[in-house]
């Protein structure tokens, strides 16, 4: 049933309609006595904004041949049976401290564009149009989001070359990027196989506390952004690593071994150091390289990466000294941190290292941090590309940055495995000098 059409204009006119909404519930009912999810402390620290997850597929028939609706009909199928397993993902945030799992579903939105499915997937994201590929805007911090109660949506984008974005939002209060990547692989594999049990599922996580205590939030999730706003334009910026560059960069370095994330992560960190200071003598500022790491793998016993929730330490990297700033430096102080993070193997481990992490901003200026912190989030090793509905594997993937205020990069797998693709926000001027370094474009896909 036609619902509403919206017109969008971007380049020469584009026609977007949005064809069907309709709301997803589980396929059986989720027995009472899991009607309420307590959330971890951890969960505590994520904010309920939505990852904005897309994967685009081309006009392929893959192994079956499937009429647009007959796509749309098994994906409607396959993800009412995952919410049966996944049941927290069609309830709603009922306190600060719990999820009600009340099946009341997950929105589950068609739309046709007459663009075609390149104009999406080279979109640079300063073109907030993208947006309108996520079921009712579920895009990150939305003006909406403090007052939604649901924890997913997904929308279905038939392009007018025949293929398909399948654009999936998941409130960050219930899973990181594991979660959401384990999730859309579950999924994946039931509406190939047409059921949930061809396979062994691992549970849900237990939950390891039932009243969580009152944790302090991060001061830089709530500063970074007001702070920054005012004193520049941020602009995002794609750029390519091909494997056989990094192994270049990695003979650069006086570290052993050194992984890909590591070494790319300190270019990239060195690169907008030096960017912010424009490269003038006596311009330097201590700076500061925060990381997110996913710790399910380090728990004792040892928990499955199909673990549902939010199981993210932070790493910290202090560069006080323009000396400091060297990749080696960089590639040393990041490989300590993750030694540090070894030893969580626990959820109240895991909870005193944020509390190690937030002692240690205590001692410093919180506005300088908030203004001076670089963000590094690596997808790297997460199976986006490789998710397969029966019509072939993703052609690419992407987490929407959004409209970002605040310094960072998140790193990607490239779809064929080549390389990693960096998706980088700066201020405006600062990325005119860090696009053009000549040290990072020696290392970049021309």
């Amino acid at each position: 049933m036609l619902i509403m059409e919206k017109f969008l204009r971007f380049g020469r006119r584009q026609l977007h309609t949005i064809i069907s909404r309709e709301i997803i519930k589980p396929s059986s009912p989720t027995p009472s006595h899991l009607h309420t999810y307590h959330l971890s402390p951890l969960d505590l620290h994520a904010p309920h904004s939505y990852v904005p997850l897309i994967l685009f597929y081309p006009n392929n028939k893959g192994n079956r041949s499937l009429t647009a609706n007959e796509k749309a009909q098994e994906l409607k199928k396959s993800l009412s049976q995952t919410l049966t397993r996944y049941y927290p993902f069609a309830g709603r945030i009922n306190s600060p401290y719990n999820i009600d799992c009340n099946d009341e579903g997950v929105v589950f939105v068609e739309a046709e564009n007459d663009s075609p499915l390149e104009k999406f997937q080279n979109m640079s994201e300063e073109d907030h149009t993208i947006n309108q590929l996520f079921a009712d805007g579920m895009v990150w911090e939305d003006q909406d989001c403090s007052h939604r109660t649901g924890l997913m949506g997904v929308q279905l984008n038939r392009f007018a070359c025949g293929g398909i974005g399948l654009a999936v939002s998941i409130s960050h209060r219930v899973g990181d990027g594991c979660t959401i990547g384990s999730y859309m692989t579950h999924w994946a594999s039931v509406a190939r196989y047409g059921s949930t049990h061809h396979k062994e599922v691992l549970p849900l996580n237990p939950r390891f506390i039932q009243s969580p205590p009152a944790i302090t939030s991060l001061p830089l999730k709530s500063s970074d952004s007001n702070d920054q706003a005012s004193c520049a334009d941020y602009v995002t910026r794609k750029f390519v690593f091909p494997n056989n560059k990094l192994n270049e960069l990695k003979n650069k370095v006086e570290v052993n071994n050194p992984t890909r994330v590591e070494i790319l992560c300190s270019l990239i960190y060195k690169t907008a150091v030096e960017a912010a200071g424009s490269g003038k003598p006596g311009s330097f500022k201590p700076s500061f390289l925060v990381i997110p790491v996913d710790v399910r793998k380090n728990f004792n016993p040892k928990l499955p990466e199909t673990t549902v929730g939010n199981f993210i330490s932070l790493m910290l990297v202090t560069t006080r000294q323009e000396s400091e700033i060297s990749l080696s430096k960089v590639v040393s102080e990041i490989k300590k941190e993750k030694m540090e993070l070894n030893r969580v193997q626990s959820m109240q481990q895991a909870v005193e290292n944020v509390e190690s992490f937030m002692s240690r901003l205590g001692d410093e200026d919180l506005e300088n941090v908030a203004k001076r912190s670089i963000w590094c989030s690596s997808l790297c090793g997460f199976p986006y590309n490789k998710v397969d509905f029966g019509w072939g594997k993703a052609t690419g993937a992407t987490v929407i940055l959004g409209s970002s205020n605040r310094t960072g990069f998140m790193l990607m797998d490239t779809p064929d495995g080549s390389g990693i693709q960096a998706r980088v926000v700066l201020g405006k001027e600062n990325m005119e000098m860090f696009e053009n370094d000549k040290e990072l474009l020696s290392f970049c896909q021309i």
